[in-house]
């Protein structure tokens, strides 16, 4: 169970706000009225108007957390552990959200703790606390011991990690250069606030939701082969969301999912013109109303980076988690068609030979990445799919060892790709995805050449709603804009888009890719895997690509 340092002030319904007196003045009414009514409820998660914190602990100092880090490897491995290894982390939430003028939430989460994880005769056990103490830290390294040795009546084969070198004294930040956290929560809803004002002013918009989530988490890990790391994370999202009503209140359109999430900090806001972008994003709304219903039938997509990177991360990526092609998600998400690996590993062609996908934990301001994972391995670049044949997996040093053969066979050490996350220092670390991203053609050309190319097709920007079935073998993707293309040129706008298809028989109908200029980053800020269940962020970077003969429905059409 997850105790939080914060505790959130929940409200019935919105505060207007116009100015910073009038938040101030406004939210603390609200936060005295809610305290007097003793409304503080810890279980109201992400529900609140105003958080305010409850005399949150600090970190304790290095050289605390170092000493508290030697005593639970140490206890795990005197009370029977072979293998043992700790994460005292502190992981902080910070969101605002706006509809029109009008600051609707804010809410800050504080989690500080220690996990600890022990390996004993093949069975692995985990044990967490709050409590920062010799005491409790040893608590909880013996808890973990207990739990895998009781663990161990279940046991099928023994857990064996795959060797990782040991780095006594490593430190790594994030690309962040300003702290969003830095920022007063004043400023972020004024920015919000702007760029609303500035989408209601185009005719026929009439809803504007807006918000900021920022993430950052103080990570410190030690283990018993001698690694000792910390590590500072921070993410952003900016989720924008225009809603356009026709004059006669017979249909509706929004534009969202506009700007992408990043592990940079409040300069990747700035970067974004917000009030400025604003007008384009409300209009783009506006001129789907009267965009032309899609005809059903066979088009050639153009499938512009902001869409396509969901395309790769459901059909690409989870299905080459190598937990997920061995049936260990079987219960939550599902299974994977790239299965099992002795068929398919360097024989499957899931696309063309210029088809590279690589898996990465390195690209400057992408979300899974890092420089050490929570095994403590330093993550290397490595090619999921090479000339078009699956060529590895996602893995953690436990998964590492069930592909050795492969490894073996093509003259390439077992290690693990640093793929192993846990998202706050009370779960369990286990195999995560790392960033996943198609690469760049040989020939440098963009988004422009390939419309030039096209005779028949539709070109699509955003990423939308999608339906992919277990095995991540049949889907449905929608988008946010879609454009008819004809002759090479773009000759108007369409709606109710949705294409259909077979994994890799859509990646084989891949004819064109984009070159290095068009590449683009991609991704998700919440993505969901685990019982119990635990959210990542992941980038996905890729390029425009166009796909031939593909399936396309309207989805706008009533029976």
């Amino acid at each position: 169970m997850r105790e939080s340092l914060y505790v959130r002030i929940v409200t019935p319904t919105s505060i207007p706000v116009k100015t910073r007196r009038d938040f101030l003045k406004k939210g603390g009414m609200a936060a005295a009225a809610m305290a007097a009514a003793g409304a503080f409820n810890p279980a109201e998660a992400m529900s609140g108007l105003i958080s305010v914190p409850r005399g949150a602990a600090e970190m304790p100092a290095e050289d605390t957390v170092r000493e508290l880090m030697m005593v639970a490897i140490n206890t795990a491995k005197s009370a029977g552990a072979s293998y043992s290894d700790v994460r005292i982390g502190r992981y902080r939430n910070s969101i605002v959200f706006t509809r029109e003028q009008q600051i609707v939430q804010t809410a800050d989460t504080d989690s500080i703790g220690a996990g600890v994880r022990a390996l004993v005769d093949g069975t692995w056990g985990f044990g967490a606390t709050k409590i920062l103490t010799k005491d409790g830290v040893a608590a909880a390294a013996r808890e973990a011991v207990a739990i895998a040795k009781a663990n161990r009546i279940a046991r099928d084969q023994p857990v064996v990690l795959a060797p990782t070198q040991a780095y006594p004294n490593a430190t790594w930040k994030s690309d962040f250069k300003v702290d969003p956290f830095t920022i007063p929560i004043e400023q972020r809803a004024d920015l919000l606030l702007k760029a609303n004002a500035e989408a209601l002013k185009v005719k026929g918009v009439r809803f504007v939701n807006s918000g900021l989530l920022f993430v950052k988490e103080d990570r410190n890990f030690a283990s018993t082969e001698g690694s000792v790391i910390s590590q500072t994370i921070v993410r952003t999202a900016v989720p924008f969301a225009i809603t356009a009503v026709s004059a006669d209140f017979s249909d509706f359109q929004t534009r969202t999912n506009v700007v992408a999430p990043a592990g940079r900090g409040w300069e990747y806001v700035l970067e974004q013109d917000l009030v400025g972008n604003a007008p384009k994003w409300a209009g783009e709304a506006v001129e789907k109303l009267a965009a032309k219903s899609v005809d059903v039938g066979r088009y050639d997509l153009v499938l512009h980076p902001t869409h396509l990177w969901l395309t790769i991360h459901e059909s690409i990526a989870h299905p080459t988690e190598l937990d997920r092609a061995m049936g260990y998600e079987a219960n939550y998400a599902g299974t994977s068609f790239v299965s099992p690996p002795r068929d398919v590993l360097g024989k499957l062609k899931y696309g063309p030979e210029f088809m590279n996908i690589q898996g990465d934990r390195s690209q400057s301001g992408a979300c899974a990445t890092i420089g050490y994972d929570d095994e403590g391995v330093k993550p290397d670049d490595f090619m999921i799919i090479k000339n078009g044949i699956v060529n590895d997996y996602q893995t953690t040093r436990e998964q590492a060892n069930w592909i050795k053969w492969w490894y073996d066979s093509k003259g390439r050490p077992t290690h693990s790709h640093g793929c192993s996350n846990a998202d706050n220092w009370s779960s369990v670390q286990f195999q995560r995805m790392p960033n996943v991203s198609l690469l760049p053609g040989t020939k440098d050309i963009g988004w422009d050449d390939i419309i030039s190319a096209t005779d028949k097709g539709i070109a699509i920007v955003g990423d939308g709603s999608f339906s992919i079935d277990q095995q991540r073998y049949n889907a449905q993707f929608g988008g946010q804009v879609f454009y008819e293309i004809k002759g090479g040129k773009i000759v108007g706008m369409l709606k109710d888009v949705a294409y259909q298809m077979r994994t890799p028989d859509f990646w084989n109908s891949m004819d064109m890719i984009g070159g290095k200029k068009s590449y683009f980053l991609g991704g998700a800020f919440n993505d969901g895997k685990g019982q119990p269940g635990q959210v990542n962020s992941v980038s996905h970077g890729c390029v425009p690509s166009r796909f031939r003969n593909i399936n396309v429905i309207n989805t706008g059409r009533k029976a």
